[in-house]
């Protein structure tokens, strides 16, 4: 395979961008993802579009390793969302050569939030990027079904970010990503992680964002969600383990995360050749 590997700000959320796509280079990424715009209450955002100084030491970062910045994150979209609001954002995100905005379904009135969504798809292409909506099982788009029928709502350009975590804990199938039209799927996180019967809305989210496990490490059927995915897509590693950092440290975390991934490429090739 030969897909672009990013890394997804989730995985190291406490390094800023310079540190990041410094380690990000160490660890043989060829990109990373950036977040732009805090999330939780519990993790950093680092606003460039209001900091020049970082900013700058991101651009002279990314000339320096050769990395490009595949995504800025993330938008939730929300009932007061206003898309002009976001512009800065957006800007910023075209300074560094982003290629994809990502956006998370959390406005209750749907044709809203399609209606938002198609919006912010006009203002990122005039800006040279792609706009992708993640959907995630707790949310009012909680499914791969779900969220193709609202990117197709938003817009004919409009994007959907497939996470192997949320796609296994949904009622998603890999007959219906495979089914997807190919333009739609430009970027994918890939994670691993145990598979239960059931989970609550506490077990979604704890391991949603904090405690993960590195592609093959788990009991995600990680080779079936690689194959329905195109050759062309780039792979985000966001894989989050918060105990492993502690005791590990970014550097080894960051190589365990690709060894492990390395590992389930070569699998999942001598299975396209056997």
């Amino acid at each position: 395979m030969t897909r672009q590997i990013s890394l997804a700000h989730l995985t190291a959320i406490d390094l800023a961008p310079p540190k990041l796509i410094e380690a990000a280079a160490k660890a043989g990424f060829d990109a990373v993802g950036l977040r732009l715009i805090r999330v939780t209450d519990a993790t950093p955002g680092y606003p460039l579009m209001q900091r020049p100084a970082m900013m700058a030491e991101t651009k002279a970062a990314l000339r320096d390793t050769g990395l490009h910045v595949s995504d800025i994150e993330f938008v939730k979209i929300e009932p007061e969302t206003e898309v002009s609001a976001l512009v800065p954002f957006l800007d910023a995100g075209a300074e560094l050569g982003a290629r994809e905005v990502i956006c998370a379904p959390y406005d209750p009135e749907l044709p809203r939030l399609a209606e938002t969504l198609g919006k912010l798809s006009d203002l990122t292409e005039e800006r040279g990027m792609g706009v992708s909506l993640e959907f995630f099982p707790w949310t009012v788009v909680p499914d791969l079904t779900n969220a193709y029928r609202m990117v197709r709502m938003a817009g004919p350009n409009v994007g959907l970010l497939v996470d192997s975590l949320h796609f296994d804990r949904s009622d998603s199938t890999l007959d219906q990503l495979r089914e997807l039209p190919q333009y739609r799927l430009r970027l994918a996180h890939l994670c691993d992680a145990p598979v239960q019967a059931a989970y609550s809305t506490e077990d979604l989210l704890h391991t949603a964002r904090a405690e993960r496990l590195p592609p093959g490490d788990g009991q995600i059927d990680l080779l079936g969600f690689l194959s329905a995915l195109p050759d062309s897509i780039t792979i985000g590693l966001e894989v989050p383990m918060t105990r492993c950092l502690s005791q590990m440290g970014v550097e080894a975390n960051l190589e365990r995360v690709m060894s492990s991934f390395s590992r389930l490429i070569k699998e999942a090739d001598r299975r396209n050749h056997s």
